[in-house]
């Protein structure tokens, strides 16, 4: 195709993604109350532990907006599924069909890690995170009481779903870091003890500074490393001069 025609074509799939975008944050608004409502339990729960705080709004229309962000969040992930194939459809023709084949399984397993550590991210670092985060501010000054903005909240809710999902993307970067023959299973494995380190530096800078909750951080993406490993002694392309010891 031409250049223009490429142009073109971009355009119309870049409309249609908005479109879609906007129908879905149309359509979680009416269910932004609820969405809401579960994004936030887990805090609730946490000041209801300790007794002591309680959910605010400091601006006249920080809770119209934050319930204009929960449903753009919400139909941007509802409507995800369109704009992906949106994407795929303008980048299919110019992949060779082995590319294409490989594109299909790579997208749903990285579907479905991010939405796996989003969850793992709530139920149970949540769990962990909000009730030491209370507990420190307790610890400075009894009488301090926690009123805690629900747009701030959000803010830290997202960010922290967002970076459990990004991290459980790990067998995928090996994976892809394999097929192009930069690395194969025995660098990986070499490298075990420098990658546990750095985990546990992510882990630290994502979670609260306590060890429960980087160790429980840290635990599964020792586990998707060891899956790297694996992803990469079968799909490595890299090449040795040496051969392979038993």
């Amino acid at each position: 195709m031409p250049l223009i025609d490429h142009l073109v074509e971009l355009k119309q799939r870049l409309i249609k993604i908005i479109v879609f975008a906007v129908l879905g944050c149309i359509a979680c608004f009416a269910f932004a109350q609820h969405i809401w409502d579960a994004l936030v339990d887990p805090m609730n729960d946490a000041l209801k532990a300790t007794g002591r705080g309680t959910m605010a709004i400091t601006e006249p229309l920080e809770g119209f907006l934050t319930y204009l962000k929960v449903a753009a969040l919400a139909g941007i992930g509802l409507s995800s599924p369109l704009i992906f194939h949106q994407i795929w459809a303008f980048v299919a023709p110019g992949l060779y069909p082995q590319e294409k084949k490989a594109i299909g399984p790579l997208a749903l397993a990285s579907t479905v890690l991010f939405l796996g550590g989003s969850a793992f991210g709530y139920f149970v670092i949540f769990d962990f995170a909000f009730p030491f985060f209370l507990e420190v501010t307790e610890s400075l000054d009894k009488d301090i009481e926690a009123v805690l903005s629900i747009q701030a909240y959000l803010g830290l809710a997202t960010k922290l779903l967002i970076a459990f999902g990004a991290c459980f993307q790990l067998p995928i970067i090996l994976y892809f870091l394999a097929r192009i023959g930069l690395v194969d299973h025995r660098d990986l494995f070499n490298s075990f003890r420098y990658a546990v380190v750095g985990m546990f530096v992510v882990s630290a800078i994502i979670t609260p500074p306590d060890i429960m909750s980087q160790c429980l951080m840290a635990g599964p993406l020792i586990l998707l490393y060891g899956v790297g490993i694996v992803l990469a002694y079968f799909f490595s392309t890299k090449e040795r001069d040496e051969p392979e010891e038993a």
